[in-house]
């Protein structure tokens, strides 16, 4: 697994949200903040 610094730039990456739709981070780039929250144990 790659280890991402403190405070650098985020890798471009595509994942599903709750509602099954897939998003992508750079979607959001120079528009919005982004939050990531990983739930462990959530299926």
């Amino acid at each position: 697994m790659a280890r991402i610094e403190l405070n650098s730039v985020a890798p471009d990456f595509t994942l599903t949200d709750f509602n099954g739709q897939s998003v992508t981070l750079s979607d959001y780039q120079n528009d919005k903040n982004v939050v990531l929250v990983f739930n462990r144990g959530f299926t």
